[in-house]
């Protein structure tokens, strides 16, 4: 038995969603360039009363009732996002209190553009395995921002997903963790500016491939691995169309990818893509699966796990909702008008 790994895990995707065609429609765009291009079909939005903190806190919520413990019994939270509520007062207190953690609860909020809630993820982890905490939260969750008729737009959405690292009860083992990461200004936001900006074409050469592949090659020669040693394999999603090229080039068949690519109808959660992939796989895992997690955040860098799912996981899966089903089921789509308004890019005057 593994000294430490995930003990629970739970996503959040909010009910709203906007199709590509209804934002193609207003800015006089070619819907096909995005969805046979890209392969995005739509994407969920977050209501009027839903940001980064309440994203977190229900799929906080479904974590601990994988893990069968309190928030009173978590040491430290840590929320990875790059749309935290607040540019001074931090996300993880508020996350907190919520679910019931104690003042001890260390709490910090990270940020690495895309590859945040894969930060807090190893940070929650090396305290566990280190004997410093017995269990540790680590969340990616987003209500990702895209500038009115930017590429962007057509992606960018909200969701978070949860992961509880402990020593008792493992339903997933963490056997390798690797990082990858350069200083390459692909993708930037400065202070004060609401919507971010992108250098287009560069976003995939030398940003997302050289990142995503780096840190997936680097992993699997550490632990003497290749494609073939693996059931899944989830890879940061910003379209489509990279992690289905990433894990081509990296041997891996499409059926491996699948079950945790979500983007053509969830759009991209930044900081919650890749973990929101991952929860979708421990979903329907079996015991002995391994997967191999690799994150991206712009700026740039990856992280990549390689996990090996136990026996415990099969009495945990259906304690809280999956994320399939919330993908899946339950929609309610809006017109670009309330769209707009929903995530404030339209003002009423007061």
């Amino acid at each position: 038995m593994p000294e430490s790994g995930i003990v629970g895990y739970g996503a959040y995707i909010p009910r709203y969603r906007i199709k590509v065609e209804s934002i193609a429609s207003t800015w006089g765009a070619d819907a096909e360039n995005y969805k046979k291009g890209l392969q995005l079909k739509e994407k969920s939005v977050p209501g009027l009363d839903q940001d980064t903190i309440t994203l977190s806190v229900e799929a906080a919520k479904y974590a601990l009732k994988r893990a069968g413990i309190d928030g009173s019994s978590i040491g430290a939270a840590y929320v990875g996002s790059e749309s935290h509520p607040y540019a001074v007062k931090p996300t993880g207190t508020i996350l907190s209190e919520a679910i019931g953690a104690t003042p001890e609860c260390h709490t910090a909020d990270f940020e690495f553009a895309c590859k945040a809630g894969t930060e807090a993820m190893y940070n929650v982890y090396s305290q566990v395995k280190a004997g410093l905490i017995e269990y540790g939260l680590g969340i990616g969750g987003d209500t990702s921002q895209g500038a009115p008729g930017d590429a962007l737009e057509y992606s960018a959405s909200a969701g978070a997903a949860a992961y509880i690292f402990g020593s008792k009860d493992i339903i997933v083992s963490v056997d390798a963790t690797y990082a990858y990461m350069t200083d390459t200004p692909d993708f930037w936001r400065r202070e004060y500016e609401h919507y971010p900006q992108h250098g287009g074409r560069f976003t995939g050469e030398p940003a997302y491939f050289k990142h995503t592949l780096g840190a997936a090659e680097g992993i699997m020669k550490r632990a003497g691995m290749t494609a073939d040693d693996f059931d899944y394999a989830v890879f940061h999603q910003p379209n489509g169309k990279f992690p289905m090229a990433a894990g081509k080039r990296l041997g891996f068949p499409r059926e491996k990818i699948e079950t945790g690519w979500l983007v053509p109808w969830l759009g991209n959660t930044y900081s919650g893509a890749s973990p929101l992939g991952l929860s979708a796989v421990l979903d329907i895992a079996k015991p002995g699966d391994r997967i191999l997690m690799v994150s991206f955040g712009s700026g740039a860098g990856s992280d990549a796990f390689i996990f090996t799912v136990l026996d415990h996981i099969l009495e945990v899966q259906d304690k809280a909702p999956m994320t399939r089903p919330q993908l899946d089921e339950n929609k309610i789509y809006l017109d670009y008008g309330n769209y707009a308004k929903f995530r404030g890019k339209i003002l009423r005057n007061k």
